[in-house]
């Protein structure tokens, strides 16, 4: 960590909202499964954001930036913690939004909340938004914002990453030979593989369809011991079905833990088929990473 410059101010604001995170062990099929419930670190900031935005957030500072800017969709878990954070550590923020019309509707729960914590918004077309990592678009950006500091959607770069090498401890990386993430842009999944020993296995649930997070992730690691599979993935990014919805509500209704549809649903759907296939069996010890998102839940659930 000492390779990036640090601001203390900013990394003890992040200490102080940091919440001790519980484990859950349930049994599925007579099959022992720990949950790391990162949906527990911060109400706002919840789970793998919390990890994703810390050193972003301390290197803006670091260089004196006033504010910070990003992306994201109407529900967008990433918008609302970013604007969260951004208010506490006293940043302006603003978020760029997939959907010009968006802007002449009321805003939705997630936006709506992104707001109060005084997030200004940019909509833009799904068609511009498309050339977000053009550097046109990102010249302009910087031209139109020179104070604030760029995060890109979903927070993954190399500062999420190296947060999110703090996810696992020295316990997940002595007791669990089987450690499952839900994966959206790879950030997550790509610091626990830094992280993790190389006689762990690392199973990736995607929420979107196709293998190009392959690629992603192969850009951060050269370990081998994982895999992504979108098997789960309903079809795609924020797809969903009456399977995955059955799913959700007997998972709660079983352990009492709750869900939603993007990414924790779908990964626990895809854990418990691998159990019911015999690729996961009771010689494994799994630890699951509850990476929160609980903002973004369907009503229909």
């Amino acid at each position: 960590m000492s390779q990036y410059p640090i601001h203390h101010e900013t990394q003890h604001n992040f200490k102080c909202i940091e919440q001790a995170i519980p484990y859950q062990t349930i049994q599925y099929k007579n099959i022992a499964i720990t949950i790391k419930r990162l949906d527990q670190v911060h109400p706002a900031i919840s789970g793998n954001k919390f990890f994703k935005l810390k050193y972003n957030f301390i290197h803006a500072k670091s260089l004196g930036y006033q504010g910070v800017i990003t992306f994201g969709g109407a529900y967008s878990n990433h918008i609302a913690a970013t604007a969260f954070a951004a208010k506490v550590f006293d940043f302006k923020s603003v978020g760029i939004i997939r959907g010009e019309e968006l802007q002449h509707k009321p805003l939705n729960s997630t936006l709506s909340f992104a707001q109060q914590q005084e997030m200004s918004f940019l909509f833009v077309s799904r068609q511009q938004y498309q050339l977000k990592q053009t550097l046109e678009f990102l010249e302009k950006l910087k031209k139109d914002y020179p104070e604030y500091y760029l995060i890109p959607e979903g927070g993954t770069n190399r500062f999420a990453i190296l947060g999110c090498q703090e996810i696992l401890n020295t316990s997940d990386l002595q007791n669990y030979q089987t450690i499952a993430c839900a994966v959206g842009t790879g950030g997550t999944l790509a610091g626990i593989i830094e992280s993790c020993t190389e006689k762990q296995k690392i199973w990736g649930f995607s929420a979107l369809k196709g293998h190009f997070l392959h690629h992603e992730i192969q850009q951060y690691t050269t370990k081998k011991n994982w895999q992504i599979t979108d098997q789960y993935c309903c079809g795609g990014y924020a797809k969903i079905t009456s399977e995955l919805i059955d799913f959700i509500r007997y998972f709660e209704k079983t352990y009492g833990i709750p869900l939603e549809q993007i990414y924790t649903g779908k990964m626990f759907m895809g854990i418990f088929d691998l159990i019911d296939q015999g690729k996961l069996n009771n010689q494994s010890k799994i630890l699951a990473i509850h990476s929160g998102g609980l903002q973004g839940r369907s009503p229909q659930i």
